[in-house]
């Protein structure tokens, strides 16, 4: 799933430590923990600690918005109907080869992950924009993460491991695609 949760670094943990208020390093720590879970009882959404599509969405940070096979929930559900599939708000294997069938359509990079630029080609996401989609490639300040080696998500564990090369104008997301190749 494409979450941010303790242990992972980047340009998306950045991105949320600034929209939280809190020390932007990049480094998803203790503090930057409690601050999620604070967001989300004050915003009356589960609390785990734990950031994905419903506590980005809340926050404003569409362009953290990453959906794939595994991820659950009312953005799923949404990209489901904007698909013209079954919306069950499970991202299963249907799910993943309609998302693949709908990007091969509009000239993407066909992986079936469903981002920023996915969602603003879907009707059914109003807030994702092609401004939105834009703000979703590293910026001149987060580029230094490219050189840091990103741990890895291995079942509920969180391993160091070897960096993913990022190309130029890649999404914040992209070292992340990589954890689920």
């Amino acid at each position: 799933m494409s979450i941010l949760r303790k242990g992972l670094k980047g340009a998306p943990v950045k991105r949320l430590q600034e929209r939280l208020g809190i020390t932007a390093d990049g480094d998803f720590g203790p503090g930057t923990e409690r601050a999620v879970r604070e967001f989300q009882e004050a915003n009356g959404l589960a609390v785990d600690g734990i950031a994905g599509p419903d506590t980005f969405t809340a926050m404003g940070l569409h362009e953290l918005v990453l959906l794939r096979k595994g991820s659950r929930g009312s953005a799923v559900k949404t990209l489901q109907e904007g698909l013209g599939i079954g919306a069950d708000g499970i991202f299963g294997g249907g799910t993943e080869a309609a998302v693949k069938e709908f990007q091969a359509s509009k000239g993407l990079d066909a992986d079936g992950l469903a981002g920023p630029e996915t969602l603003a080609m879907l009707d059914a996401f109003e807030e994702m924009t092609p401004e939105v989609a834009q703000k979703a490639t590293v910026q001149p300040d987060e580029e230094h993460f490219d050189s840091e080696p990103l741990p890895e998500i291995k079942g509920s564990e969180v391993v160091t491991g070897s960096m993913i090369n990022v190309p130029e104008k890649k999404s914040v997301w992209g070292k992340v695609k990589g954890w689920f190749g």
